[in-house]
């Protein structure tokens, strides 16, 4: 059973690699994948933008994407060791990294997690980002689980690459940046429908996914479009109305 959950999931991860694909979601697909399979209690991933610094631009939970953020805001912790190395970090037990990482393990515990097993998202020399596995009890991952984490985070380091060969003109730092664009417009439709529905974000998040997939569009276009108020976006199906006027 577990052989024919991780081919599909490889299948799954194929079969976003075509032209125009939504880059944000192939990265939310990936961590929740990675949660899945893998049996760890949450993943985010880091890529690179214009600028070569480090951005969250996914994470399989809010907590998660807090925590991130956090690490970057600080420039401590075992991810960002991870993508300068270009080697894997695995802390099996984050109270004992406390003298490594005081700032991070602080705010891994505060919320509930207790190890962190970062994956250089790689190829060849090029790094380009990590991916980041989080788990609320102490321990490594066995050899069979690290191998399909790193095998997971070569396939999402190709599907970019492939978006790259797509469009011949753009270079990698360039989509990242795109994607970057994006993340910023997802993460202000969420701010929208939380307070709209008045639920937390990442319920937000969720019902933005899934409305995302029932009108098959881009989240990024959806959450423009949420922003800007041209469409409202309630458990059901999608209800679009008119643009506002233009104020001259």
């Amino acid at each position: 059973m577990a052989e024919i959950q991780l081919s599909d999931v490889f299948v799954e991860m194929a079969d976003t690699l075509v032209d125009d694909f939504d880059v944000i979601e192939f990265l939310h697909v990936l961590a929740d994948r990675c949660v899945h399979l893998l049996g760890v209690s949450a993943a985010g991933l880091l890529l690179t933008d214009q600028q070569d610094s480090l951005q969250v631009m996914a994470a399989s939970s809010e907590r998660t994407r807090l925590l991130e953020l956090f690490q970057l805001q600080t420039d401590e912790g075992p991810c960002l060791d991870c993508f300068r190395t270009g080697r894997p970090v695995s802390v099996v037990d984050l109270r004992t990294a406390a003298h490594r990482w005081p700032r991070f393990t602080a705010a891994a515990a505060e919320v509930g997690f207790v190890a962190v097993h970062a994956l250089p998202m790689r190829l060849r020399s090029t790094v380009i980002g990590a991916l980041n596995l989080f788990d609320v009890r102490p321990g490594g991952l066995d050899e069979g689980k690290a191998r399909i984490g790193q095998a997971l985070a070569d396939v999402a380091t190709i599907g970019l690459l492939q978006q790259r060969a797509i469009h011949h003109g753009d270079t990698l730092t360039e989509q990242l940046q795109a994607a970057l664009h994006s993340r910023v417009l997802i993460e202000q439709a969420k701010g929208v429908l939380a307070e709209r529905h008045q639920m937390d974000v990442g319920e937000a998040f969720a019902l933005l996914r899934s409305g995302a997939r029932r009108s098959n569009r881009r989240l990024s276009d959806l959450a423009q479009a949420i922003v800007n108020g041209s469409e409202k976006l309630g458990p059901g199906p999608v209800t679009t109305r008119p643009a506002p006027p233009e104020i001259r």
